[in-house]
């Protein structure tokens, strides 16, 4: 009898292991968009993002994955009002022939009589004056954050969103932008072409992954016929693991015969207002007065441009018919070292950036940690359902130099090939769901 009942305990342990196990994080969902007016999108595959792994849908318009669905057109509005008030009228006459004794003794008793008939012609100016809100239904999405950084649509191809205000997610309260399709605030690190934190990468394709590399090397992130990017990690070693906790410090880019540095300086103590980026073009150093939409632009072809959009260290980066790249300096803070055991102390915070990069022109042989995922022939390796899903490639990605072009992956020869020269791409579609100039988060054939 004892045999039997530690079998049947041993067996529900196991049962209830296989269950806790099925049910660990959930995996990215697939989806498609399902309306064939979209040629373009219709029944392309794409993956949820990670802040809503399971409950997204496909936005037709802009083909992105999306966790709020676009919101619905707006009815119109005149219609109700002409209906209440052709309605309200009538009631009053059949009460009033009635005898006028009735009509007090009406109130006290029967509570939903009253109302409807004597109060009939009242009701129709609340009534009109209320039902204007909901039907604008675009303003409510701002409403679901609160204490996040204000920040607005910019893109006049979209007036039902163009210029109206919303809330930072509680994810990322200051570091957002407002997607101007769905009208609705998004974290600058979930979307594609995003490199944030412990370096988690959101590819081209709307998978996110890891590549932690290591710390005190440099790694291409992307290389193409006319764009090379690497990228340095810095990092601290953790005695409980193999590997290194590792950040990008800063991005040696090349194209055409120019180099662009961007980097963030070492830190002790961590001060928002003061600016600890690091900039410089073809060796000479980049300086920015201390001012939101402060601008410095280079002399030479194709334009370099370089833009304030916080008073200090957060720039946006666009060199002309190429590419585009937004970059934040960031420190580690103590939660995050105490939530991961980073083991951060007070003599370096570990500054690093955090990057959203877009392009105008990749071909479709582009490799790189990030470039590999808007490859024409790209299938990801990455093993999906996991909490970190991980990407490896140490070898093949490794640059000797912040500045080199030998990783094994190389693409770069310092000018546009026949199959991503900007002659060949169409502008003719140049909005895209981020309400950024493009198409979508990546131009190419």
């Amino acid at each position: 009898m004892a045999q039997s009942i530690a079998r049947l305990t041993v067996c529900l342990l196991l049962l209830f292991t296989v269950i806790v196990a099925e049910g660990g994080t959930p995996k990215q969902k697939k989806v498609k968009c399902k309306d064939k007016k979209y040629t373009t999108c219709y029944h392309v595959d794409k993956y949820c993002p990670t802040s809503c792994p399971r409950t997204c849908v496909v936005d037709c318009g802009s083909c992105q994955a999306v966790c709020t669905p676009p919101p619905p057109p707006p009815p119109a509005s005149p219609p109700p009002p002409p209906k209440y008030r052709k309605l309200s009228p009538p009631p009053p006459p059949k009460v009033y022939p009635s005898p006028s004794p009735p009509p007090p003794k009406v109130y006290p008793s029967p509570s939903p009589p009253p109302p409807t008939p004597i109060y009939s012609s009242p009701p129709p100016p609340p009534l009109t004056t209320p039902t204007p809100p909901p039907r604008f239904s675009p303003p409510p999405p701002p409403a679901s954050s609160s204490d996040g950084e204000k920040v607005k649509c910019k893109n006049k191809n979209y007036p039902h969103c163009y210029g109206m205000e919303h809330s930072c997610p509680s994810a990322c309260p200051d570091q957002c932008e407002v997607d101007c399709v769905t009208c609705s605030p998004v974290c600058n690190c979930n979307r594609p072409g995003a490199v944030c934190q412990d370096p988690r990468f959101v590819g081209g394709d709307g998978i996110t992954f890891y590549f932690h590399g290591k710390k005190d090397q440099d790694f291409c992130i992307v290389s193409d016929s006319n764009i090379h990017i690497n990228a340095h990690f810095i990092g601290k070693r953790n005695l409980n693991m193999k590997r290194d906790f590792t950040w990008v410090q800063s991005l040696g880019i090349l194209f055409d015969t120019h180099n662009l540095f961007i980097g963030a300086k070492n830190t002790s103590l961590w001060d928002d207002s003061v600016d600890r980026l690091s900039l410089s073009f073809d060796g000479e150093p980049i300086y920015l007065s201390d001012a939101e939409g402060s601008k410095w632009q280079s002399i030479t072809s194709p334009t370099v441009t370089i833009t304030r959009i916080r008073d200090a260290n957060s720039v946006e980066v666009e060199v002309e018919g190429n590419f585009k790249i937004k970059v934040t300096v960031v420190p580690i803070t103590e939660k995050d070292s105490r939530v991961h055991n980073y083991g951060i102390t007070q003599e370096d915070c570990f500054a690093h950036l955090d990057l959203s990069f877009k392009f105008y022109a990749l071909s479709g042989q582009v490799n790189g940690v990030l470039g590999q995922t808007y490859a024409s022939n790209y299938a990801s390796k990455v093993k999906m359902g996991v909490v970190m899903p991980v990407l490896g490639g140490d070898k093949e990605f490794s640059s000797s130099s912040l500045f080199s072009t030998d990783c094994a992956v190389s693409r770069f020869t310092g000018q546009f090939t026949e199959g991503n020269s900007l002659e060949n791409l169409e502008f003719g579609n140049l909005n895209c769901s981020s309400g950024m100039n493009g198409r979508g988060v990546v131009c190419k054939r």
